[in-house]
C-alpha cells in the first residue's frame, strides 16, 4: 500500500541507496532539519534579534521529537522544511504588498510537502483558506462602504482574494500533479489510498460487501483497498477501549501531547514535544502596545495554523507526535516571541527590581527549556551510542543486530538459503532491508491458513503450495496474537 503514497524525499535515499551507501539517507534527513533551522534563525532575526534567534534554532534542534526524527530516515522532516517554507513565503507575500511571485513560490513549497506526504493535505487546506482571508482582512479598508463605488471595489477586493486563493492552490497541485496522475492511472484515484470510497465508490460497497470482492496481493493474501483506517470518531472510540481513557482525557489530548509523550507507546502518541511550546506561545499574546500590526498578524496565522492542524489531524488518524510535526516550528516562533514578551515586561517596569526579576525569569525560562531538551539528546545519545562503531570497536553487523533483533537470522537465510527461497515473515514491522530473499510479510494470510487447516500437515502442505519455504516469526507478539485472534475463533 505504501507504493502509493508519494515519494519525493524517498526519490532522493534512492540516489545513495542506488550506489549503495545507506548512511547518506540519514544525512539528507537531517539537511532538512537545519534548513528548517535556518528559517527559523532568519526570520527570528527580521523580527526580534539574533540573540532570540540562535536561542530559537537551538529549541528547535533539541526539541525531543525533532531529534527523534532528525537519527531515523523518515521523511517527516522534509515535510517540516516544505510546509514550513510555505508559511514564510506567505509572509513575504503579506509583506511585500501581495505581489504574485511570493504566492507561488508558497504554493510551489507546499506543493513539495504534499510530494512529501499525504499529511501536508492539511497544510494546502489551511493555507489555501489563509490567502483569501489575509488579503480580504488586509486590504478591505481601501473598500469603504461610504464610497458610492464601495460595492464595486468590495466585490472587485472578494474577486482579487478567490483568485489568490486559486493561484496558490493550483501552483501547490501542479507541482504534486505528477503523484496524482500517476494514482489515478492506476486506482481511479488521485490520493490514494485516501477517501477510496469517495473516489470508487462502487469499489467500496464490494468490498463491505464480503472478503471475495476484495482484491488479492501476489501471494494470495486477501487485501480490502477500501478498508477504513482508525480515523475520526473511531480514534477516540480505540482510545476509550485500548487505553480506558475518560471522556475529559480524550478532550484534552490537543494539550496532552504537550506533556505526556514518550518515544515508543502509542498510548502516550509515540514521541515527545516540550511543555514550554504550549506555555510561550500563550505568554508571546499579551498585549504589548509596541508591537507592529505586522507582527501580529504573523503571529495570528501561526497560531491558526498549529491550532487547526493539531485538531484537524486528531480527529482524522492515529495520534502521534511526529504527524503533526509541521505545527512545531510556528510553535517556536511563537515560543520566541514568548520569551521576549517576558523580558519586555521586565523593560516596562519603573523599578528596578522589578525588571531584574522578570529579566530573570526569561533567562530562567530559556535555560530550564533548554536543559530540559538536552537532557533528552542525552539520553538518545546513550542510547544510540555512536563512537564505538565510527572507532571501529563495534563492527556493522554487531551495531545493527544490537537494534534489529530479527537481523542476525536475515544474516543466516542471506548466508545460507537457496536464492529462491520464499519466507513468510510474522510480526517483524514490515522490516525487509537487510532480507536478501524474497520475504512476505502476512499475519493475516496465516490467520486464514491456519482457519482452513485441520492440521499442522495440512497447513505445512498450504503454505508449501504457496511457494513458502521458511517461515520467521517474533514469538512474543506471535504469542500474544494467536492467544486473541486464532484460539478465540476455534472457540
Amino acid at each position: 500500500i505504501f507504493s502509493y503514497y508519494p515519494m519525493n524525499i524517498d526519490l532522493l535515499y534512492t540516489i545513495p541507496l542506488y550506489l549503495g551507501n545507506d548512511i547518506i539517507p540519514k544525512y539528507i534527513n537531517f539537511a532538512f532539519a537545519l534548513a528548517k533551522a535556518y528559517l527559523i534563525f532568519s526570520y527570528l532575526k527580521r523580527r526580534i534579534d539574533i540573540l532570540f534567534a540562535g536561542t530559537g534554532v537551538l529549541f528547535f534542534l533539541s526539541t525531543p521529537v525533532i531529534v527523534k526524527l532528525s537519527i531515523t530516515a523518515y521523511v517527516d522532516l522534509g515535510l517540516v522544511f516544505f510546509s514550513s517554507a510555505a508559511l514564510i513565503y506567505l509572509f513575504k507575500w503579506i509583506e511585500n504588498r501581495f505581489k504574485g511571485i511570493f504566492l507561488v513560490l508558497s504554493g510551489i513549497f507546499c506543493g513539495l510537502a504534499l510530494g512529501t506526504k499525504y499529511n501536508a493535505l492539511i497544510v494546502l487546506f489551511l493555507l489555501t483558506a489563509f490567502v483569501p482571508f489575509i488579503y480580504i482582512s488586509q486590504t478591505k479598508k481601501t473598500a469603504s462602504g461610504e464610497d458610492p463605488a464601495g460595492w464595486r471595489r468590495s466585490a472587485n477586493l472578494q474577486l482579487n482574494a478567490l483568485g489568490f486563493g486559486v493561484l496558490f492552490c493550483g501552483v501547490a497541485l501542479l507541482v504534486f500533479s505528477p503523484w496524482m496522475v500517476r494514482n489515478y492511472f492506476w486506482q481511479s484515484n488521485p490520493v490514494y489510498p485516501l477517501y477510496n470510497s469517495w473516489f470508487n465508490p462502487t469499489a467500496a460497497v464490494k468490498a463491505a460487501e464480503g472478503p471475495d470482492s476484495s482484491k488479492q496481493n501476489a501471494s494470495g493474501e486477501q487485501i480490502n483497498t477500501t478498508r477504513k483506517s482508525a480515523t475520526g470518531s473511531g480514534t477516540f472510540a480505540f482510545r476509550k477501549t485500548a487505553y480506558n481513557e475518560r471522556w475529559w482525557q480524550i478532550m484534552l489530548l490537543p494539550v496532552r501531547i504537550f506533556f505526556q509523550g514518550q518515544d515508543d507507546d502509542p498510548k502516550y502518541f509515540d514521541g515527545k514535544l516540550s511543555p514550554f511550546l504550549f506555555f510561550l506561545p500563550l505568554i508571546s499574546f499579551w498585549p504589548c502596545k509596541r508591537e507592529p500590526k505586522s507582527l501580529k498578524v504573523e503571529k495570528r496565522i501561526l497560531a491558526a495554523f498549529a491550532i487547526l492542524f493539531i485538531l484537524y489531524a486528531f480527529s482524522q488518524t492515529a495520534i502521534r507526535i511526529r504527524y503533526i510535526a509541521p505545527v512545531i516550528p510556528p510553535l517556536v516562533i511563537l515560543s520566541m516571541f514568548g520569551l521576549k514578551r517576558i523580558v519586555d515586561m521586565g523593560d516596562s517596569r519603573k523599578s528596578p527590581g522589578a525588571a531584574n526579576l522578570w529579566t530573570g525569569g526569561g533567562l530562567l525560562t530559556a535555560i530550564l527549556m533548554l536543559v530540559l531538551n538536552a537532557a533528552y539528546v542525552y539520553q538518545q545519545f546513550n542510547y544510540v551510542q555512536p563512537f564505538g562503531y565510527i572507532s571501529g570497536q563495534v563492527s556493522r553487523d554487531d551495531y545493527i543486530a544490537r537494534y534489529r533483533s530479527e537481523y542476525p537470522v536475515m544474516q543466516y537465510a542471506n548466508r545460507n538459503l537457496h536464492p529462491d527461497a520464499k519466507i513468510l515473515a510474522l510480526f517483524l514491522g514490515n522490516r525487509l532491508y537487510y532480507s536478501d530473499r524474497e520475504m512476505i510479510f502476512g499475519s493475516l494470510l496465516f490467520e486464514n491458513l491456519v482457519q482452513l487447516s485441520d492440521s499442522a500437515d495440512m497447513l505445512a502442505r498450504k503454505m508449501n503450495q504457496m511457494g513458502f519455504s521458511h517461515v520467521l516469526v517474533r514469538f512474543d507478539l506471535f504469542n500474544r496474537w494467536s492467544s486473541s485472534r486464532i484460539h478465540d475463533r476455534k472457540k
